[in-house]
Formats: C-alpha cells, structure tokens, sequence
C-alpha cells in the first residue's frame, strides 16, 4: 500500500509584487501629468513717482468717502474717515476691520456724494509684511475698488497717536 505523507513541509506562498509596483508608478505618472499645477497669483501694485508732483497728476479724493487705515503693530490697526486730525482714529484688531470697512462704505455711498469709497493704508514701521498682504487681500475680498497706498506720508499727527496707544 501507498503511504501518505501528511507530515512534510508546506511551500509558502508567495506573492510576486512587479505587477502592482509597475501599475502604481504608471498611476503615479499619470495623475502627476495630468494635474495643473496652480501658479501664484500677484497682486498689481503701482505707486506714482515720488518726483512727480505735478498737480494734473495728483489724485483728488472726497473726505466723505475716504477711509484711511494705519497698520500697526501686534495686528493692529487704526482708522478713521475723511481728513486726518479732523476726527480720532478707532483702534480695532484684523478681524474686526471687515465690518468697519463694509460699515464706512454704506455711510459714503449713501451720504450722495459722488465718486468711489476709496481706502487709503499707510503701513507703518510697527506693521508687519503679513499685515499689509492681510488688508491688501481683504480689500480684494471686499470688492474695494479705489484702494492707496501710502508709506511716505505718514502725518505726525497720526504716529503721536498710535504711539500714544502702544501700536507704533
């Protein structure tokens, strides 16, 4: 009679990988090929010649419908409509500037004056970089049309006060 052998050693089976290995790098070449790589998007900036001073080339803008925003420091800013000295800042933190913005524009656009709400930021040297890419992209939310920057004329008016705040 046959024996039968139920003692011996098994194989173990294996599993042989090249085929997932290559079909993983076909789909890894695949959806890396087809992606659209997203390119950065820059804001247009332009700021007149400081040399320029001619008064053709001077922008004229309305007290009622100018809001001017200084950037301080610790994410502060200070704001206040129309001409500076006429009325004192509002001290408020980045968060809450949208509302004030939103708030100034219905005030301008129905006191029935003509022309666009216009927002004026002077950074100052407390404010940080993030800062002003924060309220250049928030104006940009905003839908603000007629925005200005001004680093050069910052009033001393305005500095004493911020100073006297602690955001300078």
């Amino acid at each position: 009679m046959a024996e039968l052998n139920t003692g011996g050693k098994k194989a173990t089976p294996r599993i042989d990988m090249t085929p997932m290995v290559d079909l993983m790098f076909l789909l890894v070449t695949f959806f890396i090929l087809t992606t659209s790589i997203s390119t950065p998007q820059a804001m247009d900036i332009t700021k007149p010649d400081k040399e320029d001073n001619l008064p053709e080339n001077r922008l004229a803008l309305k007290a009622t419908k100018t809001m001017t925003v200084l950037l301080g420091k610790n994410d502060k800013v200070a704001w206040y409509m129309g001409e500076a000295g006429k009325s004192a800042p509002t001290i408020e933190s980045f968060s809450q500037i949208e509302k004030s913005i939103n708030e100034n524009r219905t005030k301008a656009n129905a006191s029935g004056v003509a022309g666009e709400f216009t927002v004026l930021v002077k950074p100052t040297s407390g404010s940080t970089f993030k800062n002003f890419v924060d309220m250049m992209d928030e104006l940009e939310i905003l839908k603000v049309k007629s925005r200005q920057i001004d680093d050069d004329n910052i009033l001393d008016s305005e500095k004493g006060f911020m100073k006297e705040q602690g955001i300078l």
